[in-house]
């Protein structure tokens, strides 16, 4: 039986936007390995906006690039414990926004830590792929390449 909806196929990084978070580029690991997805935030606050609780936090969504960062807001869905691929296990925002990859979106989970030392901003886990998209390990950008600098207006 045939899918009804084809499947996106995806490298193994591409530029995807967030727009929920007023991110429009950030350079993605597409990571199989990883269950669930996680974005670069630092600065974190928890907060309360009209009985709902919110976090606060900021982004630098260009790699390598300190000086500029985005301040982001979100409702919190979650607070879980998550454990990294070095066994490290800490307590994690759990968030939920569109992701945004060529011309498909689709809302994903995404869990908030400090990725500095990272080579990427974000890891796009398995289960923000399942019945959405396809793993190509070979190949990179293939739903285009943004242009972050151009569209942060830098």
């Amino acid at each position: 039986m045939q899918d009804p909806v084809p499947k996106l196929t995806l490298g193994w990084r591409e530029w995807v936007a967030l727009p929920d978070l007023g991110l429009l580029a950030i350079k993605a690991k597409i990571d199989s390995g990883a269950k669930t997805s996680v974005l670069h935030a630092y600065h974190t606050e928890q907060y309360r906006s009209d009985g709902v609780k919110m976090v606060k936090f900021l982004i630098h969504p260009i790699q390598k690039n300190y000086n500029f960062h985005v301040e982001c807001h979100s409702p919190i869905i979650d607070y879980r414990k998550v454990t990294d691929s070095g066994g490290h296990s800490e307590m994690r925002y759990v968030i939920e926004s569109i992701v945004l990859i060529g011309g498909a979106s689709w809302p994903i989970e995404l869990t908030l830590t400090n990725r500095d030392t990272m080579r990427f901003r974000m890891l796009l886990g398995r289960r923000a792929m399942e019945n959405r998209a396809i793993l190509d390990p070979t190949a990179s950008y293939l739903n285009g390449k943004l242009k972050p600098r151009k569209l942060y207006q830098l």
